[in-house]
């Protein structure tokens, strides 16, 4: 079965330790209708309990709306992320609103300098020319499109999970 061209998919089935996947799909974030990425294709992560989270190539990303924040975070399996706020004139920036990792660990060495979005921070988030709900929470990046199926960790009462 498919939803828009792509495989009904349950995040319950997705690995542990996570899956690193290229897909050939456009990858959109707008803000303030500036593009802030645009990207044919991208990484996504796929986790058990979690939406995709989305990596776009640098060459992808308008690096002018980014601004250096001085937070990280360190995942078990991808190593430490280094976060920038989107800043658009006009608009109060974001603070963390995307991040990256300079120097993943082995099993996702393809994501260096890739970058990730938070849904839940920005105007909008597209795969191809489906816009995403962002996952509940402020700790997980996922994107929610109509093919992905939960429930999803992320919101309140999941932590434990």
């Amino acid at each position: 079965m498919a939803v828009n061209g792509k495989p009904v998919e349950s995040v319950w089935d997705f690995p542990r330790p996570p899956k690193l996947e290229w897909v050939d799909w456009r990858i959109r974030v707008v803000h303030g209708e500036l593009t802030v990425a645009d990207s044919p294709g991208a990484f996504r992560v796929l986790e058990t309990s979690q939406p995709p989270a989305y990596y776009v190539p640098p060459s992808a990303v308008n690096a002018e709306l980014l601004s250096p924040n001085a937070r990280e975070t360190f995942c078990e399996w991808k190593g430490v992320a280094s976060y920038a706020d989107v800043v658009v004139e006009g608009h109060s920036p974001l603070p963390a609103s995307a991040w990256v990792y300079r120097q993943p660990s082995a099993s996702f060495a393809e994501l260096v300098g890739h970058w990730a979005f938070y849904a839940q921070m920005l105007d909008e988030c597209w795969v191809d020319d489906e816009q995403v709900d962002p996952n509940d929470g402020s700790f997980y990046g996922g994107w929610i499109t109509a093919n992905v199926k939960g429930p999803f960790k992320g919101g309140p009462g999941t932590l434990h999970w």
